[in-house]
């Protein structure tokens, strides 16, 4: 496998993403929209999970694809992003015919970002302006760390933020994989720079460390924060023509990469949780190498996508963690 040619998500043609954020806020919401609707599919994995429509992406509903996917801060109050996402593509005539009406399938997940040291009394909710701003802005070119849904993430340990990353097969089938990491656990061994995905890491892409020289002890790690407080919300994407019960698949087979570069996951205080997206316009060759494979790719991508958010959030006056790149500027 080699990174697609923007180590991004969108590396999978036809698929955009777009950011919006409020400084002051500390907060803001990505989205991932294509330019028509695509299979969708979700895992959730986390014990707090906050989310929109994602009854729906069950293979036995009746609705199969989506026009976009939402990731938001804000808590619950964040799951109103969606709305402002489905009126503007609404407004671009998008969404599932219901005789001359159109309804926009726009499922979201949430992270919380309640306590991050923004100014949270606002008179207007002020998510689904940054949700409708995020969709306007999709394209394939997208900022990574302190960007979107990353923009006023933490973790056990640093800051946190909006990473991406991507594969290609020998298939020639690509894998990308987009997520705003907000963890209660840590992304790097105990206090020191050395990411717990840097055996994954390509060409460099997160400071090419290389593994730490050894792990902390396992021992019982006590929660640095509360029920709620914490998630890390990704989507991992593919060109390949997938059902959607296989796209459920390859978001089962991604949890694997969150767990190889957060430390802990998946525990009762996170909404872990990962959207799958297929835009089909791919067939597979052989459905079980590839299937196998891109399950696969989809953790490794994750891994990095993880690390890659960290590595590159900047630091900013207020932030209440430190951010990995000024912390190792100065620590040498």
């Amino acid at each position: 496998m080699r990174p697609g040619p923007r180590n991004l998500i969108t590396d999978i043609a036809g698929l955009r993403v777009g950011n919006a954020a409020d400084a002051a806020l500390r907060s803001g919401v990505t989205v991932l929209t294509a330019d028509r609707p695509f299979t969708a599919a979700v895992h959730v994995m986390g014990g707090a999970p906050g989310t929109r429509e994602t009854d729906l992406l069950a293979p036995d509903r009746m609705v199969q694809e989506v026009d976009a996917l939402v990731l938001s801060g804000g808590s619950a109050l964040g799951l109103s992003a969606c709305s402002g996402v489905t009126d503007g593509l609404r407004a671009a005539g998008r969404g599932f015919a219901v005789g001359p009406m159109r309804v926009p399938i726009v499922p979201g997940a949430i992270l919380f970002d309640l306590l991050n040291g923004g100014a949270k009394d606002w008179a207007e909710d002020p998510y689904p302006a940054l949700g409708r701003a995020a969709l306007a802005a999709a394209g394939e070119d997208f900022a990574l760390g302190t960007a979107g849904a990353g923009y006023g993430a933490m973790t056990g340990r640093w800051k946190g933020g909006l990473g991406s990353a991507s594969a290609v097969l020998p298939s020639g089938i690509t894998v990308g994989a987009l997520v705003a990491v907000n963890a209660l656990g840590t992304v790097t061994a105990g206090d020191g720079p050395w990411f717990l995905a840097a055996p994954w890491e390509e060409a460099d892409e997160f400071g090419g460390l290389g593994p730490a020289p050894r792990l902390p002890p396992a021992g019982a790690p006590l929660p640095g924060k509360k029920l709620g407080e914490a998630t890390t919300l990704a989507i991992v994407a593919t060109d390949a023509r997938l059902s959607q019960a296989q796209a459920q698949r390859m978001a089962v087979a991604a949890h694997d990469g969150m767990a190889r570069a957060i430390l802990p996951s998946h525990t009762p205080l996170d909404g872990d949780l990962v959207f799958a997206a297929a835009t089909g316009t791919r067939e597979m060759a052989d459905p079980l190498t590839d299937g196998f494979q891109i399950g696969h790719a989809a953790a490794t991508c994750l891994a990095r996508a993880i690390a890659r958010a960290v590595y590159l959030a900047a630091p900013m006056a207020g932030d209440l963690q430190p951010a990995w790149a000024a912390w190792r500027a100065t620590s040498g």
